[in-house]
């Protein structure tokens, strides 16, 4: 650390990442066993416990909680496990002359058989690779016929013509593949990253193609979805009446659920099938192949058979992807004419409602011209009655000039009177409203 300066929290962490899955130094001859068990993304602490029950077995230090990358020297064999996002590796490394030819023996042969059977997680890859050395004379046609039981290999010089490959990519009866590698100019460090790189290839490949069946078992319904959509949509410019077109919004979130289901199911496979297809071919352009005459390179097999299973994959990806857009844009749209319609019925609602107001308002001014004369009527009797009583008292007052003098009065006092009401009435109601 610099003086006066402070280093980052993560500072140590990043850079021991680009360092933490070290090649491992081989000599040839070398006998090497590849397991990839695919045991889930929350099995790290499994997996790592596991490998620590071994070491325990042999009094070596266990791996400690939390690394993803642990070498151990077993004394007969040496072990090699890496923990990725949702499997492990574990390669077991046997050095030492071939006592017979290649594939005559093997180096999980030397790895307790209880520990192998109760290693975690699901085999999805299982290799034999077999380093032969450089003294080792070139195997011929009938050599590779007999470590492969077939003539249908692929092969080809890698690193630059240090060293030869041969392989098939198939599981032989035993349930694993076999590749054998012969040296011819290798130094350990990079015979190490050539065997890397070979096991990862088979190991991402096989990673990759877990999205196939997916592809293959979906592909047919989305298509099948297409069309369902799009008789869904037809039927938009069809439909009358609120009732249908809810009933059609109803369907197509049905739909869109389905779609979601299925778009949960395979987002997840199909970026890790993408992911995984992408780093075999980095670690194929980084064999730096040379054709072998009469056997086909394994770029050309990853070209052949692995693209053409990464388009179908791609495509339904790119198919469910689409279909879920055209789901949302017809949902969309729908759910614009439903509210369309929503307004125009909002309108209709504010004109009856308006027309009403009116006629309210026409009955209350009828109303309110019954009362003024009702009110004046009783007054003016009023009025009638104390000017009889004026009269009678023996003051000159005629009684029905009294009355009919003071109806108009009376009805201009009355209509003022109701007419203030309601101004005070219809203020307190504003204020009220905007409230």
């Amino acid at each position: 650390m610099i003086d006066g300066m402070r280093d980052h929290p993560l500072r140590g962490t990043l850079n021991a990442e680009v360092h933490s899955r070290p090649f491992a130094s081989l000599q040839s001859p070398e006998r090497i066993t590849h397991l990839a068990l695919l045991s889930g993304e929350r099995s790290a602490e499994r997996d790592r416990r596991h490998v620590a029950g071994l070491c325990e077995r042999y009094g070596l230090a266990a791996p400690d909680a939390g690394v993803n990358h642990f070498i151990a020297d077993v004394g007969g064999f040496r072990l090699k496990w890496e923990r990725h996002t949702e499997f492990s590796t574990y390669t077991f490394f046997q050095n030492g002359a071939f006592e017979t030819e290649a594939f005559s023996g093997f180096a999980l042969d030397l790895v307790p058989r209880d520990w192998v059977i109760a290693l975690p997680g699901d085999l999805l890859v299982a290799v034999h690779l077999d380093l032969i050395g450089r003294d080792a004379p070139a195997p011929d046609a009938a050599a590779l016929v007999r470590h492969f039981g077939h003539d249908n290999m692929i092969g080809s010089e890698v690193s630059g013509g240090s060293a030869e490959v041969w392989m098939d990519f198939t599981v032989q009866a035993d349930g694993f593949a076999r590749m054998l590698l012969r040296d011819r100019t290798l130094r350990p460090r990079q015979a190490g990253r050539l065997v890397q790189r070979l096991l990862e290839i088979e190991t991402y490949r096989m990673m990759a193609l877990l999205a196939f069946p997916a592809a293959k078992r979906h592909g047919g319904a989305l298509a099948d979805a297409g069309e369902r959509l799009t008789g869904i949509t037809g039927r938009m410019t069809e439909i009358e009446g609120m009732g249908e077109e809810r009933k059609l919004l109803d369907e197509l979130t049905a739909f869109s659920s389905e779609i979601e289901d299925v778009a949960a199911a395979t987002n997840y496979r199909f970026g890790a099938a993408r992911a995984y297809y992408a780093l075999v071919r980095r670690r194929v352009e980084e064999l730096r192949e040379q054709r072998v005459e009469g056997l086909q390179t394994i770029e050309e097999f990853v070209d052949r058979r692995l693209a053409p299973a990464m388009r179908t994959c791609e495509a339904v990806s790119e198919r469910l992807e689409t279909l879920s857009r055209r789901v949302a844009r017809a949902s969309e749209l729908l759910r614009t004419r439903v509210d369309i319609q929503l307004e125009a019925q909002n309108r209709d609602l504010l004109v009856s409602m308006d027309r009403r107001a009116r006629l309210q308002l026409r009955l209350q001014e009828t109303v309110e011209g019954l009362s003024v004369a009702a009110i004046t009527y009783y007054l003016a009797s009023l009025v009638g009655y104390l000017a009889k009583a004026l009269k009678d008292a023996g003051l000159p007052v005629n009684p029905a000039i009294a009355a009919g003098v003071s109806v108009p009065v009376v009805a201009i006092l009355v209509w003022l009177g109701v007419r203030r009401l309601r101004r005070i009435v219809s203020r307190e109601q504003g204020a009220g409203d905007s409230g």
